[in-house]
């Protein structure tokens, strides 16, 4: 079997899992993303060599108890999500550390729980909308931006693209496919927000749009020195073609903390 039918048909299975646990109820959500922590935490474990025989059994003890936003005080939510951001901030600073390799094994612990372990459960947040329901419109929105940033992003640099954005990183990214990548991805936004999810606040998904634009290309970014740092090409190996789960999740990862932030910000000034 050819690279490309490979990478076609694990790509396809994991589209259709990943949109069918998010349409048919919040649980099956859960379950979909506690198995995708489970195997997240043991690909860091792997990249950022600390135990998963320990890490991974924390990891669904802190999942059980707080994926389900329903049953969070605010405060909870507001302090696991800004450790979150923390650890996003710090990755970042690490990101355009040119001189930065390695962490203290203590500070690659704290980095797992706020890099990967607390994402995942903020994924499950995003889908709860106005009153406290579940909306899976939101999620599925959300990751379509991705996808479409991601892919306007590739079109654009491939033929319009001269100024490299991250050349030590990432060489084949390029700032003029990030600003298309964003262009695209607010036009999508507006138009899933108007004609999928029917709310009027456009300029609410207009700035989720530029943080999911933003924030995408920092999380993929990031795991890509992660990578490089690890002297690895893949974070693991379960989708044939696109390597593991924190490969495909990157973008999300990084992505989420961000929005729940947004989320937040929005619940405390209304």
């Amino acid at each position: 079997m050819n690279e490309t039918l490979k990478r076609a048909i694990s790509g396809t299975v994991y589209i259709v899992l990943l949109l069918s646990c998010i349409l048919y109820s919040k649980e099956s959500l859960a379950i979909l993303f506690g198995v995708f922590l489970i195997i997240a935490v043991y690909e860091f474990c792997k990249l950022a060599n600390l135990n998963y025989f320990i890490s991974v059994p924390i990891a669904l003890l802190l999942y059980y108890f707080l994926w389900n936003k329903n049953k969070i005080d605010i405060w909870i939510w507001t302090a696991i999500s800004l450790f979150s951001i923390i650890m996003a901030v710090k990755l970042l600073l690490y990101l355009y550390d040119a001189q930065k390799t390695n962490f203290k094994i203590g500070t690659r612990y704290v980095l797992l729980l706020g890099y990967v372990i607390i994402p995942f459960i903020l994924t499950n947040y995003i889908c709860i909308g106005k009153g406290n329901k579940y909306n899976e419109k939101i999620l599925i929105t959300i990751f379509i931006c991705i996808w479409t940033n991601d892919t306007f992003a590739y079109l654009v640099g491939k033929n319009f693209g001269k100024r490299k954005l991250f050349p030590s990183v990432s060489p084949k990214k390029t700032i003029e496919g990030f600003v298309g990548g964003m262009l695209f991805t607010i036009i999508c936004s507006v138009i899933l927000s108007k004609y999928y999810i029917e709310t009027k606040n456009i300029y609410i998904w207009i700035i989720i749009a530029i943080i999911v634009s933003i924030f995408s290309t920092l999380g993929d970014l990031i795991e890509s020195k992660l990578k490089r740092v690890a002297q690895i090409k893949d974070s693991g190996n379960i989708m044939p073609g696109h390597g593991g789960i924190l490969d495909r999740l990157d973008s999300i990862i990084f992505v989420v903390p961000f929005i729940n932030l947004f989320y937040l910000i929005l619940y405390y000034v209304s």
